[in-house]
């Protein structure tokens, strides 16, 4: 009996009538929350401006360089972050600094939460420094002004350090290949270089994936560049790369977006008003810089190619680059494709041998989804990619020269130094092609690009020839200032503001009346399943949309570029097959630099001592699987303190000589662990080196066959086997 009593069936549960007026009251709350909301989105427009754009940074700053100063002056600050109360900053680590992209929004992105790459760097103990920029370039400002004064930033910075490692550089998607041209431009000044999202190759990608590398074929180049500045009266708008941006992706700008504002009112107001914030302030750039960007990077990819002048006089290549690269890339980025931040590597090296063979250190690591702004914005992205990026920044110039891929494995936190495990795994150039439909494919869409290349070059000189002079006739402070304001994107945000708008009035007065009475529909009301259905079909549709327009677009590009008549009037120069562009010099060069490599390492394996012995001896255990455990070595190092030899040894002489011998067995590992017994004579020496090695294969941490196989080598060089 108690048993019918309590039984409910849920079908007489469902009651249409009070779940459509639980469900109206909560549809009519959120929408009154969420046009409040974009009420203040409007206001913070204004007031942003009124402040003169200021970075939306969470750590308090202050400016010790100030580009506009510079004898030629640039919109760019160098700014050292004051470190919290809770962060143990050590004045004598390696100082970090900090670029942000100019790629149309305002600076502070990096910073905008307390978990961000300033707050991963401060956290473990970094100096952190950020280079900052004002909405406004200065008159005349050049690119490669720009690149001077980040010059100087970082000299100034090592400056302030004296007795540190050379300061390592994090660069944010259009700040990665900025700070790339510096770092080529003097490999004497940097350390480790971090490029996030970094579009280095920019003609790479997918057919049917990355439909936005047509885009400057479709538009024609770079006239459409110089025309939107020449309307700016010398200034290009960023507005309108935000805009490129916005297109790409149609169901999350017009749609999906807004309704996870509205459906989640409650909680995501603040979080959506502060990124809106960052994405609201837009910058501008000159005419000149603008025009360098779009010739030599986006249309050109002369970068790439070892083809790019900033002055007219020096050539940047990316092979100038001396220290270790780390490259963070995601599949999910329709932005920098893991094909536009990688592919420079197979057609500047061709292969791993050549990486191995002029010293470089070259590190990847790809995201299996997470979008473009998400590489470096995301808070999940900073407690675990960027806060163990950072964990490695000195750690990675211990490893040997070569193609790694960082990889990082969820281990808890019950053991080790972090809540995960990093290893360092060796790579080939098949797997960079993995990321391709083919070489054979990539080289031939080349020979499309180039076209693109010199189609945008002479439709340029008609403009600027033809055309420039009458649009620079009309335009004006007041005309520029008129275009800016009237863009779709400033529209969208200042027409819900009660500045403009008063009715907005009205969401102002009953915002808190909603938040007072706010009635949340319960979880299983149908209607909200319904909401959330119809969200759905709009976002396919969307997405249908998008689909149909990407296909179209590179079947267009394909149709015109790889048209007859095309490749008659602008004929290819054959892509050069070779991986590596060099003259005869270069070559030559080239190899007199890794002659001389090879002869410096080969001279020192025979100099040292017991420290220097142990540690070749513990580098080839941790390298005979083709892979760097960071842990690992960071347990070796702690394992080795234990020594009275070694109590002495800092951390940065550790990965100093740990650096220095991966090199040497690099160069001849059989040579490297004979000639261990000149560098440890003395028996009893030789007994203490043999037994520290042995216990780096402890039982807790096992040991593979190749490893006990290199042990054996060990003993025997030693004697001692």
């Amino acid at each position: 009996m108690n048993e019918e009593k309590n039984f409910q069936n849920p079908i007489t549960a469902f009651d249409p009538m009070k779940d459509a007026i639980e469900y109206g009251l909560d549809a009519g709350q959120r929408w009154i929350l969420f046009m409040d909301v974009l009420r203040k989105r409007g206001n913070n427009y204004f007031e942003t401006i009124r402040k003169g754009e200021p970075p939306v940074l969470v750590f308090d700053y202050e400016v010790i360089l100030e580009g506009r100063t510079f004898d030629r002056p640039v919109n760019y600050d160098l700014a050292k972050i004051r470190p919290r109360k809770t962060d143990a900053v050590d004045p004598e680590n390696r100082p970090i600094i900090v670029v942000d992209p100019r790629a149309g929004n305002g600076p502070g992105i990096g910073g905008s939460k307390r978990d961000s790459e300033i707050g991963d760097a401060l956290a473990q103990g970094y100096p952190v420094y950020f280079v900052l920029f004002h909405p406004e370039p200065e008159p005349g400002q050049t690119l490669a002004d720009v690149e001077q004064a980040e010059v100087r930033f970082v000299e100034e910075v090592a400056r302030r350090h004296p007795t540190s490692e050379k300061p390592a550089l994090i660069g944010n998607c259009q700040a990665g290949w900025a700070v790339a041209l510096m770092a080529a431009d003097r490999p004497d000044l940097a350390g480790p270089l971090v490029l996030n999202g970094a579009p280095l190759s920019y003609w790479a990608g997918v057919q049917g994936r990355n439909p936005m590398r047509y885009a400057g074929g479709l538009l024609g180049g770079i006239w459409l560049a110089s025309l939107l500045s020449d309307l700016g009266n010398g200034r290009f708008d960023g507005a309108w790369l935000e805009d490129n941006f916005e297109s790409l992706n149609p169901g999350n700008t017009l749609w999906t977006k807004q309704y996870q504002l509205y459906a989640n009112v409650d909680t995501e107001a603040e979080r959506y008003l502060t990124f809106e914030k960052w994405w609201d302030g837009y910058t501008e750039m000159t005419k000149a810089e603008m025009h360098a960007i779009v010739e030599n990077l986006f249309v050109g990819d002369k970068l790439e190619q070892g083809r790019l002048s900033l002055d007219r006089k020096k050539i940047l290549d990316l092979k100038d680059i001396q220290r270790p690269m780390l490259l963070f890339a995601s599949e999910g980025d329709n932005i920098t494709p893991p094909q536009q931040a990688l592919d420079w590597i197979i057609k500047t090296y061709g292969s791993v041998e050549r990486i191995r063979q002029l010293g470089k250190v070259i590190i990847y690591m790809i995201h299996p989804g997470v979008g473009h702004l998400g590489i470096f914005v995301g808070s999940k992205t900073a407690r675990k990619e960027h806060m163990e990026i950072i964990r490695s920044i000195d750690m990675v110039e211990a490893l040997a020269p070569g193609l790694y891929e960082m990889v990082i494995v969820d281990k808890g936190k019950k053991e080790g130094l972090s809540d995960y495990d990093v290893r360092f795994e060796e790579r080939d150039m098949k797997d960079l092609l993995a990321l391709n439909e083919g070489r054979e494919e990539m080289t031939a869409e080349d020979a499309d690009f180039h076209r693109v290349a010199a189609v945008s070059e002479l439709n340029d000189t008609l403009y600027n020839t033809f055309l420039s002079p009458w649009v620079k006739m009309f335009s004006t402070e007041l005309s520029a200032e008129i275009l800016k304001q009237s863009h779709p994107l400033r529209v969208n945000k200042y027409i819900f503001s009660e500045r403009i708008n008063p009715f907005m009035g009205f969401f102002k007065a009953l915002a808190p009346l909603a938040k007072e009475h706010r009635s949340p529909v319960s979880a299983g009301n149908p209607f909200t399943a319904l909401e959330r259905c119809v969200s759905d079909s709009i976002v396919a549709v969307l997405d249908g949309f998008q689909s149909v327009r990407d296909h179209v677009d590179e079947a267009l590009f394909f149709a015109v570029y790889e048209n007859p008549w095309m490749r008659l009037l602008f004929p290819e120069n054959t892509p050069n097959a070779k991986p590596e562009r060099e003259t005869e010099t270069g070559a030559a060069e080239a190899e007199a630099l890794i002659q001389e490599n090879r002869e410096r390492w080969h001279g020192a394996m025979g100099k040292g001592g017991f420290v220097e012995g142990v540690i070749r001896m513990i580098t080839a255990l941790e390298d005979s699987d083709h892979a760097v455990d960071r842990d690992a070595l960071f347990r070796d190092e702690r394992l080795m303190a234990s020594n009275e030899r070694f109590k002495t040894l800092t951390k940065r002489e550790f990965l100093k000589i740990a650096g220095e011998q991966a090199r040497i067995l690099q160069i001849d590992e059989d040579r490297a662990l004979a000639t261990l017994a000149t560098l440890i004579a003395a028996p009893e020496e030789r007994k203490a080196a043999l037994a520290l090695a042995r216990k780096i294969l402890m039982p807790g941490r096992g040991g593979s066959d190749r490893q006990k196989a290199v042990l054996s080598s060990i003993g025997r060089a030693l004697q001692m086997a």
